[in-house]
C-alpha cells in the first residue's frame, strides 16, 4: 500500500510576532487539528531543527514549510480542498508573500514507507519539481499521477 506525502513552502509577510502572522499560526493549528480528526493524516514533521536549503530562507519573510504523510491521495485531495484549509486558502493572501516564478507552493510523491518521508526528500522532491516540472516523482493537483506513474485526473 503506498501513502502520499505533502510538502508545502511559503514566506510570511511579517514576523512570527505580527497579529496577521499569529492569525496564520492559529488557524494553521486549527488546520492541523482538523487533518488529525479525519483519520487519514499519517504523519507530520516537525521543522524545528531543520537545516533548509538556501532556496527555502532566501528572500524577504520567515519560511513557513510543512510535511505531512497521508493514506492516500484522495483523501489528500479532500481535506485540501475543504473545511478549515479550503478557508486558509482563500485567505493565504493576508499572511504570504507570492514566491518567485516557477516556485510552486507545494509538491506531492507516492512514498511505500512512512519512513522514506524526510526533509532531505521534500527538498529533493521540490527541487526536481523546479527543475523538470510536473512528473510521477514529483507532481501537484493539477498533474496528477497515481502510485504506478499514470497519469489521472482527481474529481
Amino acid at each position: 500500500m503506498a501513502f502520499v506525502a505533502i510538502y508545502t513552502v511559503g514566506r510570511l509577510k511579517h514576523s512570527h510576532e505580527h497579529p496577521a502572522s499569529r492569525e496564520f499560526f492559529e488557524v494553521g493549528n486549527e488546520v492541523i487539528r482538523q487533518a488529525a480528526k479525519t483519520g487519514d493524516l499519517i504523519k507530520e514533521f516537525s521543522p524545528n531543527r531543520v537545516l533548509f536549503p538556501e532556496k527555502a530562507i532566501k528572500g524577504e519573510g520567515p519560511p513557513i514549510l510543512t510535511l505531512t504523510v497521508w493514506k492516500n491521495l484522495q483523501t489528500l485531495y479532500r481535506f485540501t480542498y475543504s473545511g478549515h484549509h479550503m478557508h486558509a486558502l482563500r485567505e493565504r493572501n493576508k499572511w504570504f508573500d507570492s514566491l518567485q516564478a516557477r516556485q510552486p507552493n507545494y509538491v506531492v510523491w507516492w512514498t511505500e514507507k512512512v519512513t522514506d518521508v524526510s526533509w532531505k526528500e521534500a527538498f529533493k522532491r521540490y527541487e526536481f519539481y523546479i527543475q523538470h516540472g510536473p512528473a510521477p516523482f514529483a507532481f501537484d493537483f493539477k498533474s496528477v499521477f497515481d502510485e504506478f506513474g499514470e497519469k489521472i485526473l482527481l474529481k
